[in-house]
């Protein structure tokens, strides 16, 4: 019996050897501070926090590259892109920039240009992408903001990218109050809660952009 039962535990070993390990679906989280995940600990940034929202939602295969540049532009992260695919080598990509444009007031005709740039890149790689937007500055005429909001939408589809219309999503309609206890005290950044409500808005989008690679390689 002794035999038999070393004989089984061989087998049950061997077969766990031959099988196959799952594939990773690698995800490049490409933004500034927001996707950094500055002023948080470093379990409270964005991208730990939707790896592991990923993950509680049945996406455990996917690895959330973080590829965030405090300060960044869009016009930054054009000339960044393509060393930075090389270097990481991603299976997707989610691209959210454009918050330190709108800061500095620079052109919005320019940030999607730069966008649509970007987005150009990953897609002649062949990489499925989701482009996350932003709020339009709520000094602007609502006809505006209503302009800005689908040239976002205009450029995903054009790159056949998925479209979040706010990398902030998760804050938005919650009132001034309960959107203030969410930020950190720079009103500029999310503290931890907020990351969380954007990461459980955004999650699954992402969730469908890790289904897209999984089908690509079921071709």
């Amino acid at each position: 019996m002794r035999h038999i039962g070393l004989r089984v535990l061989f087998v049950l070993l061997s077969s766990l050897a031959m099988a196959p390990a799952i594939a990773e679906v690698r995800i490049l989280a490409f933004g500034d501070s927001l996707t950094y995940g500055s002023g948080v600990a470093r379990e409270d940034g964005f991208v730990p926090q939707l790896e592991a929202w990923l993950h509680a939602h049945g996406a455990t295969d996917v690895v959330v590259l973080n590829a965030g540049v405090p300060g960044e532009t869009t016009a930054e992260g054009r000339e960044r892109i393509a060393p930075v695919l090389d270097q990481t080598r991603p299976d997707a990509v989610l691209l959210a920039l454009g918050a330190n444009d709108l800061l500095r007031g620079l052109s919005a005709s320019r940030m999607f240009s730069n966008l649509d740039a970007i987005l150009g890149e990953v897609s002649g790689e062949g990489l499925p992408a989701l482009l996350a937007g932003l709020p339009a500055p709520p000094t602007w005429r609502r006809e505006d903001r209503a302009t800005y909001l689908e040239t976002f939408r205009t450029i995903a589809q054009e790159h056949d990218a998925i479209f979040v219309p706010s990398f902030l999503g998760g804050m938005s309609g919650r009132g001034f109050l309960a959107v203030r206890r969410m930020m950190q005290p720079d009103g500029i950044h999310p503290n931890a809660d907020g990351v969380r409500a954007n990461v459980a808005a955004i999650g699954p989008k992402v969730r469908e952009l890790a289904a897209r690679v999984r089908a690509v390689r079921e071709r």
